[in-house]
């Protein structure tokens, strides 16, 4: 299978989206509570995305991040801080170039696009209530962002390594509801105990007297 396509379409995802969030200028964000989750995400996420390359052969473990920095930083923050860990992975790890590339575009950026959509469905359609929060855009959220950029993965590359589609999509179903769990836990106690650190949320939606809910 030639991989220049899949390249070239990586590569064009990931302009696009960089250049979409920069264009928001997002640093604009950093002046306020945001930085401190930002530099956690530039310490801390680097090391969970350079797990596969650690753990024995055949046993991929892979967390994301993305839908947990989204509802912590905004798309348009997300989108860079994800790019700067790739940086990172590729700087400190062992695979190259490309492989780091294609792990940004299908384990950070679009699953991060995916979370803002879904987010932005159940904005419009759910009522705005604390548990939609946590358990919508934090747990069921991150899970179906996750399994979804896996599908789309998947369907890309054509299982390359030799897994049936079945197998693999199975494998992905699995693997998104760890994500699922570390953020829907981060968001509830997040919520509770630190919401400036959390740019999605907003006491005045979620938190209204149930009379005055829109």
């Amino acid at each position: 299978m030639d991989a220049s396509p899949l390249l070239a379409l990586e590569v064009a995802m990931g302009l696009l989206g960089l250049g979409a969030a920069l264009a928001l200028r997002p640093w604009r964000m950093l002046h306020g509570p945001l930085l401190t989750p930002t530099l956690a995400a530039l310490a801390l996420l680097p090391w969970f995305w350079l797990l596969p390359q650690k753990m024995p052969q055949g046993f991929q473990l892979q967390l994301s991040g993305a839908s947990l920095l989204v509802l912590m930083l905004g798309w348009p923050l997300a989108v860079p801080v994800l790019a700067l860990v790739a940086l990172a992975v590729w700087a400190v790890g062992s695979q190259g170039a490309a492989a780091v590339l294609s792990q940004w575009v299908w384990l950070g950026l679009l699953p991060a696009t995916l979370t803002l959509g879904l987010g932005a469905l159940l904005r419009r359609w759910v009522p705005a209530h604390p548990f939609v929060y946590t358990l919508g855009r934090g747990f069921l959220g991150t899970a179906l962002a996750l399994f979804g950029s896996g599908v789309l993965y998947e369907l890309a590359y054509r299982l390359s390594g030799g897994a049936t589609l079945r197998d693999a999509l199975i494998a992905r179903w699995l693997m998104a509801w760890g994500d699922a769990f570390l953020t829907g836990m981060f968001c509830a106690v997040f919520v509770a105990f630190a919401p400036q650190w959390l740019a999605t949320w907003s006491d005045q939606r979620y938190l209204k007297p149930p009379d005055q809910s829109s």
